[in-house]
């Protein structure tokens, strides 16, 4: 653990990226089979430990320290892992600075691995005995699976990469079909072995991303154009008689959406949007019959689906490009050639389950512009634009894809409850409650944003909740109700969850209007107005 908790104190205090690559390709090549395994599992994400929960750790260490001294500790640092690890208190007969040999990283997988969830609090306490505070942030961060210290997937594959000489392409390709502590990975790397192979076995292959456009201009003669639509990216993997669904992440979604697997029948590999079927409405003109995102999220999440969830939210896939058929990879090939295959491939899916995203027709870059600022239609996010000879490549390539999101609508908001943040915003208080009046005058809840602020921003608006804080709620604060502030956010959908009726997607901070009085801030009948 010693060697794993020093890679993630360098880490928390390195800023460079080339210096993190720096820090975890030396850990990987010096640290031995499988404690690098498990340590690239944990910056990655894919270790998976269900037996130990955030609550049972609060358990444990309430039964060593004052439960208001961890309480108030805890609020203050922001993280439980640093918090914990700063608190736990030293034992006399097994000083805390003392690693005997045996808490190895994998020896510390493999037990809480191995423990139920009512045995794995203890081990993780006799653990935390033989720790110094910086072996306990280490474990506790590997224990609860969220080690937030500034290190995306990509990032610890890339450094994988570059430390062996591989490329990280490749290591993509076979990432998913691989399981902790990743032996044949570092065979192939180190020369030891071959590249794994995934022959008859349905894994996720990386998606391709693309840009934002921003103020770029672009010609339709070198770009197609289609709907962005507000569902989430899937995958659709078939091989050997096994489908699977895959998210943008990776993670196996087959579960929540059973019927859209058991309706994909040839083998292939597909990338498409996945959505719930909706009122026609308007939508059809762009081909759409999809509901928002909020029907869609009734799905999401869900191990096990009834079957009135699937009478009341049918899923579909509405089909973007065709990776692979058959044992054919067509990934190299122009997006006009996958285009082409795939508009032949569709007819031959169920109609029910599977549609074809259909091309804008638009004479100019202009007229491309009108359209994208009409399409209000709850299933649309925007326009995609792809470049006619653009080959199917992982990640986000320049000049590829494009998204051209629609602007965001505005309400003016009052500010209603704040709460501190975490990790680096610990500090301050950063999440925000908002709400606009009814018309009877009563302040009702329409979201909760933590971003689109500058830092100097987030500094005014944290004094202005201390200085005007009227009551306290655990970690809330309920504030004055006299601060405007202007939301900006994607769409606006019916909610029985909320009091107000209301659910914003993508809320963010887009100003302070202090010019403004809260009485003028809108009214929850104009937001009604704004639903779909």
């Amino acid at each position: 653990m010693r060697d794993f908790s020093q890679l993630l104190d360098g880490l928390v205090y390195t800023r460079s990226r080339n210096g993190k690559l720096k820090l975890i390709g030396d850990y990987l090549r010096r640290t031995p089979d499988p404690d690098r395994g498990y340590a690239l599992a944990a910056l990655t994400g894919s270790l998976d430990l269900p037996a130990v929960k955030a609550a049972a750790i609060r358990a444990i260490v309430e039964e060593r320290v004052d439960p208001v001294l961890f309480h108030m500790s805890r609020d203050y640092v922001g993280d439980l892992a640093e918090t914990v690890s700063l608190l736990w208190p030293k034992r006399v007969e097994q000083p805390a600075e003392i690693d005997d040999g045996t808490l190895r990283l994998a020896t510390v997988v493999d037990r809480l691995q191995s423990l139920g969830r009512s045995e794995a609090p203890a081990a993780l306490a006799q653990m935390l005995d033989h720790l110094d505070a910086s072996g306990r942030f280490a474990l506790l961060k590997l224990a609860t699976g969220s080690l937030r210290i500034g290190i995306s997937a990509r990032l610890a594959k890339t450094a994988l990469a570059q430390a062996f000489g591989i490329d990280v392409d490749a290591v993509e390709e076979v990432w998913h079909g691989l399981k902790p502590p990743y032996a044949p990975l570092f065979a192939w790397a180190e020369g030891l072995g071959a590249q794994p192979t995934l022959d008859n076995v349905p894994v996720f292959r990386p998606f391709m991303l693309a840009h934002p456009l921003e103020a770029l201009r672009l010609s339709l003669d070198d770009y197609a154009a289609e709907w962005k639509w507000d569902g989430i990216r899937v995958q659709i993997v078939r091989v050997a008689g096994q489908t699977r669904l895959y998210s943008r992440a990776g993670d196996d979604i087959t579960h929540s959406f059973p019927e859209v697997a058991q309706a994909f029948g040839r083998d292939a590999v597909v990338d498409g949007e996945l959505l719930v079927r909706g009122e026609v409405q308007g939508a059809d003109r762009h081909g759409g019959a999809a509901a928002s995102f909020n029907a869609l999220q009734q799905r999401l999440g869900r191990k096990t689906v009834s079957a009135r969830m699937l009478d009341e939210y049918p899923a579909f896939v509405r089909l973007y490009d065709l990776l692979i058929e058959q044992s054919e990879d067509l990934r190299p090939l122009a997006w006009s050639a996958r285009r082409q295959r795939l508009e032949a491939f569709v007819p031959a899916l169920d109609p029910a389950r599977f549609d074809l995203s259909a091309l804008i027709d638009a004479p100019s870059f202009e007229a491309l512009e009108e359209l994208r600022a009409a399409a209000r239609d709850a299933a649309i996010e925007g326009v995609m634009l792809k470049r006619r000879d653009s080959p199917y490549t992982p990640g986000r390539k320049v000049g590829h894809w494009y998204k051209w999101k629609r602007d965001p609508l505005v309400a003016d908001c009052v500010l209603m409850y704040a709460q501190r943040g975490s990790g680096k915003r610990s500090s301050y208080y950063s999440d925000y409650t908002f709400g606009c009046w009814t018309k009877a005058g009563e302040l009702l809840p329409v979201g909760k944003a933590y971003f689109g602020f500058t830092d100097d921003e987030l500094k005014w608006l944290d004094r202005f909740v201390r200085n005007n804080t009227i009551q306290r709620f655990g970690p809330v604060r309920e504030v004055a109700k006299t601060l405007v502030l202007e939301v900006a956010f994607d769409s606006l959908h019916l909610s029985k969850r909320h009091k107000s009726g209301l659910a914003m997607r993508f809320p963010r901070i887009s100003r302070i209007r202090t010019d403004k009085p809260a009485g003028e801030a809108d009214r929850i009948e104009a937001l009604m107005r704004m639903v779909n």
